[in-house]
């Protein structure tokens, strides 16, 4: 691999410890070292980071919040 890619995953502590976890990368970045940006897209799915991810984690905490609400709520009244 490149003087610059390892470099550069050095740098990105979480793109390092993704290659690690999936060591297919090692090879695609030997043979193509400008894959950097696929490897970025890759990461972000793999560790949920997407945008999608973020929206449907919120989602989920509202949703978690609205159900205790509705559930205080019916313990209220029945007392």
């Amino acid at each position: 691999m490149r003087r610059d890619v390892l470099e550069y995953l050095e740098r990105q502590k979480d793109l390092k410890k993704f290659v690690r976890e999936q060591p297919q990368w090692y090879r695609k970045l030997s043979r193509n070292p400008y894959d950097l940006q696929n490897l970025e897209i890759a990461s972000l799915h793999y560790y949920k980071k997407t945008i999608p991810d973020h929206v449907e984690k919120f989602s989920n905490s509202v949703q978690m919040a609205s159900m205790m609400y509705h559930m205080f709520q019916a313990m209220k009244t029945q007392n």
